[in-house]
């Protein structure tokens, strides 16, 4: 299966609609007594599930069974399922033919299990302006926090700095493949060429981008690529971890336990003797997600079969409309990095303020603080999106010029703290729920 190629003639045509999902009917009670359907416009944090992924799952669950365990009929189906929903995974991402795919929980345990398994001494460069999921799991390395890009081209000027003339040993550049803040594409190819010439590999952090845009770990030449499933509308507990074998192979196993080890005996001084695993089953102890693997996979395939190059213009259609609104609004300003119509991950861009980016947005309105503005569109539009700093604080108060002043979280932050409001959307957003965002933005902005 290859992302990039041309959809069929039935999935050209319906990728130009919304992909169906589950909740879409959903009413919601609203402050004049009335109920609306819920525009679940905080896609950034969990996407809806695709009906598509709900039917696979509930068409396997009379057959769910052991994986890699038992002889029985419902074993040997599960465990073909689960392996062959590995398989889907690294078609979907155009891995290479020697990469492995391992499922873990979602984007931060697999950033943490790549944490666990890299060399003694590697030096690990990352931005400040990552999620949380890419800034901290690194602790036991010595780490190299860069400063925040104003422009791709400079964020790849930093990292050259970074890496040049440092020292030999393995190192490890972590990135992002569009913010979870901003919604911007980052030159995600440029840096890895910059990375593999001074020596060093990549890992992407593609939570935000998988969902919105295609990934081809061959082509954009990552080492990995982490992503979770629940951002990915298949939202059962399941992550990915994709990418090359030799660090994860020569690593004790992320978690001990059954499934990683190969043989186990009793030592006459009375230890153990282990031998583990390699290969995927190394890293996935325990019984697996069979369910969550395979939601995933479905995931994955709806979204290659619908078009995903058919759905990034649909989203970039609703981005315009929900920019070009906001931009109408005075009292508003959007939250970004990069010059507006920069695409970072290679180019291709339709120009407009759309390009570049992924359905994620956040803003800030002038007498408005970013809780109560929150509150005030579910409360009253029936719109739900997040305020907060989104789990990259360093990010949001240097967009903010707020520097290391404290205040707002990863949950829900109170009143009166730092924060923004960040709307974000997919494949299965009604044109009306953005549409209806942009009047409830005009509408509220106007009472301060």
């Amino acid at each position: 299966m290859s992302v990039s190629a041309p959809a069929p003639a039935a999935a050209r045509t319906a990728a130009a609609t919304p992909l169906p999902v589950l909740g879409d009917d959903v009413l919601v009670p609203v402050a004049d007594g009335t109920e609306v359907t819920y525009a679940a416009l905080d896609q950034a944090a969990s996407a809806p599930v695709l009906r598509r992924v709900w039917d696979d799952v509930a068409a396997y669950l009379p057959y769910y069974g052991s994986v890699h365990r038992g002889s029985g009929h419902l074993s040997q189906l599960s465990t073909d399922l689960y392996e062959r929903s590995r398989a889907t995974v690294a078609a979907f991402l155009g891995c290479r033919a020697d990469d492995q795919v391992v499922f873990t929980r979602g984007t931060t345990d697999s950033l943490n299990l790549l944490a666990a398994v890299v060399p003694d001494g590697t030096r690990v460069f990352v931005f400040e302006s990552e999620h949380h999921a890419a800034l901290l799991p690194w602790r036991r390395c010595e780490t190299t926090v860069l400063d925040t890009p104003r422009s791709p081209q400079q964020a790849v000027s930093v990292l050259e700095a970074a890496l040049h003339g440092g020292p030999d040993g393995p190192k490890l550049v972590c990135v992002t493949g569009a913010s979870n803040v901003t919604g911007e594409i980052w030159p995600v190819r440029e840096l890895a060429r910059v990375a593999h010439r001074h020596g060093a590999r990549v890992v992407l952090d593609a939570a935000q981008l998988a969902p919105h845009h295609p990934v081809d770990v061959a082509g954009l030449d990552v080492d990995w690529v982490a992503f979770s499933g629940h951002k990915l509308y298949a939202p059962f507990g399941a992550g990915v971890l994709a990418g090359r074998s030799d660090w994860l192979d020569a690593a004790e196993p992320y978690l001990a336990g059954g499934g990683a080890s190969r043989r186990v005996a009793r030592e006459p001084d009375g230890g153990l003797d282990v031998a583990w695993h390699t290969g995927t089953a190394r890293h996935e102890a325990g019984s697996p997600n069979v369910v969550g693997a395979h939601a995933v996979a479905s995931a994955c395939r709806a979204l290659a079969e619908a078009g995903l190059e058919l759905l990034v213009r649909r989203e970039r259609a609703l981005l315009e409309v929900l920019l070009d609104g906001l931009a109408q609004v005075p009292e508003v300003r959007v939250l970004s990095l990069f010059d507006r119509g920069e695409d970072g991950v290679g180019g291709g861009g339709e120009g407009g303020r759309a390009a570049g980016r992924v359905g994620v947005v956040s803003f800030v309105v002038d007498g408005w603080d970013g809780t109560e503005f929150a509150d005030a569109l579910s409360a009253e539009y029936g719109i739900g999106v997040r305020s907060g700093l989104f789990c990259a604080h360093p990010l949001l108060r240097n967009l903010l010029g707020r520097g290391h002043d404290e205040g707002g979280d990863c949950g829900a932050p109170s009143a009166g703290a730092l924060n923004a409001v960040r709307v974000s959307f997919g494949a299965g957003t009604p044109d009306e729920h953005v549409e209806r965002f942009v009047r409830a933005v005009r509408s509220l902005a106007a009472r301060r």
